[in-house]
Order: C-alpha cells, then sequence, then structure tokens
C-alpha cells in the first residue's frame, strides 16, 4: 500500500476521532490539517505504524486547539440567531382558549374509555411500538392487539364527536 492510500484511510479515522469530540464541520477541517501537517513536516514517514499514532496525537492537539479559539471567541455561549423566539410569535388568547378547549374535550373522552384502551393509548404516547405492547399487554396474537387498537381509536372518535 503505497502513501497516498494509506492517508486516504488514515483521514476517515482522523475524521471518526474529530466527530468524536467536534462538530461534522470542526472535525472535517481537523483532518486536513492534520493530513497537511503529515504531508509537510513528516514526508518521510511511510509506514501505517507509525502514522497512525501520530496522526491521532497531531489531531488530539488540532482539536485541543478548536476548543480554546471557540471559547476564546464566545461560540460556545452564543445562540443562534434561528433559535430566539419572535416577537408576537405565540399563540394568540383565542388558540390558546381553543386548544386548551381541545385539551379538555380529549381528556374527558379518555376518561370515558375503558381500562384498557386508556392502557394502551397511553402505551403508544409513551412511544412502545406494537410488539413491547404485545408484550407488555401479553397478548396471544398480534392480530388482537391490532383490533383493540382499532376498536379503542373508533371509540375516541366517537366520544369526540359525542362532546
Amino acid at each position: 500500500m503505497d502513501r497516498d492510500q494509506i492517508l486516504a484511510r488514515l483521514r476517515e479515522r482522523i475524521l471518526r476521532y474529530a466527530a468524536s469530540k467536534l462538530s461534522r464541520d470542526a472535525a472535517e477541517d481537523v483532518a486536513q490539517e492534520v493530513l497537511m501537517v503529515l504531508h509537510e513536516k513528516y514526508a518521510a514517514v511511510d509506514r501505517v505504524e507509525d502514522l497512525l499514532p501520530l496522526s491521532l496525537e497531531i489531531a488530539r492537539f488540532k482539536i485541543w486547539g478548536a476548543r480554546r479559539k471557540s471559547v476564546r471567541r464566545g461560540e460556545n455561549t452564543s445562540v443562534s440567531v434561528d433559535d430566539l423566539p419572535l416577537a408576537g410569535s405565540g399563540p394568540d388568547p383565542l388558540e390558546q382558549t381553543e386548544r386548551r378547549e381541545r385539551l379538555d374535550k380529549l381528556e374527558a373522552a379518555l376518561k370515558q374509555l375503558g381500562d384498557r384502551c386508556r392502557e394502551l393509548f397511553r402505551l403508544k404516547l409513551e412511544g412502545h411500538s406494537f410488539a413491547e405492547i404485545q408484550k407488555r399487554l401479553k397478548i396471544e396474537s398480534m392480530n388482537t392487539l391490532y383490533t383493540w387498537d382499532f376498536r379503542c381509536r373508533k371509540e375516541l372518535a366517537k366520544k369526540l364527536n359525542d362532546a
């Protein structure tokens, strides 16, 4: 394997290492800087056994430097403009009232459902898959669970329309 192939494989290794410590863009910059140092200062080193630890050590110093630079510039405490709330972007009082009424209606309808349906909805809202729900409720057949789900959703829709 020639030096270019070794450096190409090392680049991926350096990139993974740097990405575990920094953002993807910063990791790519670090990997490029490490390759530049290897090319300029360590051109005589050709063996993988020598290049790997050397490149990771250089990457470690470059990562430290990138972090120091970020702290010095205050980039680690800055807030993105996209993350700031817009003035008046929240729901208006009418929207808040309508939402509260819908939630109250849903809560009342859920209270009217049986225990099995409430438990099924709770597990689904917690993000459990149907296979996990089947195990938790100790149901023999997946089709039984699908039937319960269909009937519970149908009953909830009926209760919401009646209310």
